[in-house]
């Protein structure tokens, strides 16, 4: 129901008017007041509440967890006219303010050469794959605790039938650690994972490298038409460029493969980049979501069932001993070993051929 007086002074409004071009109804200003236009103080009092500099202040009326359009709400109605969170929400959006998560940009302090060792590395790698010759990509994930513990990400299953896992996350002691070390064939799009027991070393690294070989290596590259396997990796932990025992097992394996093994280490900080990090294991991640990881089996079965829609497929298998940190190289050792430097950082970028004499081996 409309009220007679409502209708009449309709009339008179469009007595003598022409239509709106909007199509309104009504003569322009008609209506409630904005509320913002009530009270001119609500605008420089919301952005004092939301201005980046009174993030994280003691201070502040507002703190972290205070962030939200129904706080801000309750903050500003403290202060004059009754202000909803749908409110707050069109005025933050009419500022050009949105939610925004945290975004890893900054890398730490970035090396002079970073740029020319990225350079170096592609040069490397496309002249490898010119000569028909392995390209590799090779890092270690993060380590995993074994055990009924969450893991991040959602399964399908029936509904209201979730996985029960532990409410406390510290490791158990008698399961240990898994520590997946992958190896990715840039030029023909194949990875193969070895998973660790429990311990991420040098030592490791070269062994899965080894596994590799003979998986899948073997496989690929004739053995009379390999000459130089180049090995790209980042510059910290297992993988680091100044391990002695990385280049000692090294060593070993050109020794036992007879070829030459061109290693070129990433700069400090960019991990990221690797080519086995955003083609292999954002893919096996993406497979494990929501599965407890409860033992050494389950990983290795979880990694072997990513596949990609280029056709890329991850078998894994598990290491065949356990690797103990401590191992040390002697001086003797270490100076036995074929190592040649390059011109361009040497100390990111070596070479090491086989040795000759069988007593060095």
């Amino acid at each position: 129901m409309i009220s007679d007086r409502t209708i009449r002074n309709g009339i008179k409004e469009r007595q003598g008017e022409a239509p709106a071009e909007d199509g309104r109804q009504r003569r322009a200003g008609g209506g409630r007041k904005r509320v913002e236009a009530q009270d001119c103080g609500l605008l420089p009092a919301r952005e004092s509440r939301v201005a980046p500099a009174t993030r994280g202040d003691p201070q502040s009326p507002l703190k972290w967890t205070s962030k939200s359009t129904r706080e801000l709400a309750r903050e500003l109605k403290a202060r004059g006219p009754v202000v909803g969170r749908t409110t707050v929400g069109k005025l933050l959006t009419a500022s050009g303010s949105s939610l925004q998560a945290n975004r890893k940009t900054i890398e730490g302090k970035q090396h002079p050469d970073r740029d020319a060792q990225f350079q170096h590395i592609s040069r490397r790698v496309t002249a490898q794959q010119r000569a028909d010759q392995p390209a590799l990509s090779v890092d270690s994930k993060k380590k995993e605790n074994l055990g009924k513990y969450k893991n991040p990400g959602r399964a399908w299953r029936p509904k209201g039938q979730p996985v029960q896992v532990q409410t406390p996350d510290c490791p158990d002691p008698t399961k240990g650690k898994a520590v997946p070390y992958g190896v990715y064939d840039i030029g023909q799009n194949e990875a193969w994972v070895n998973v660790g027991i429990p311990q991420d070393t040098a030592e490791f690294a070269v062994a899965s490298i080894r596994t590799w070989w003979s998986r899948l290596g073997r496989k690929r590259y004739r053995k009379g038409s390999l000459r130089r396997i180049l090995i790209t990796a980042d510059s910290g932990g297992s993988n680091g460029p100044r391990s002695r025992l990385g280049k000692y097992a090294l060593q070993k394996r050109a020794d036992q493969l007879k070829v030459e093994l061109e290693v070129c280490h990433f700069p400090p900080g960019t991990s990221k980049w690797h080519k086995i990090a955003h083609r292999v294991f954002c893919h096996s991640t993406r497979t494990w979501r929501g599965q407890p990881l409860e033992s050494y089996q389950v990983v290795v079965a979880l990694i072997g069932f990513t596949t990609t829609a280029t056709g890329l497929a991850v078998p894994a298998t598990l290491a065949e001993r356990e690797y103990k940190k401590g191992v040390k190289v002697s001086d003797d050792d270490y100076n036995a070993i074929n190592l040649k430097p390059h011109k361009f950082h040497g100390d990111w970028n070596y070479s090491i051929t086989p040795r000759r004499t069988p007593s060095m081996r």
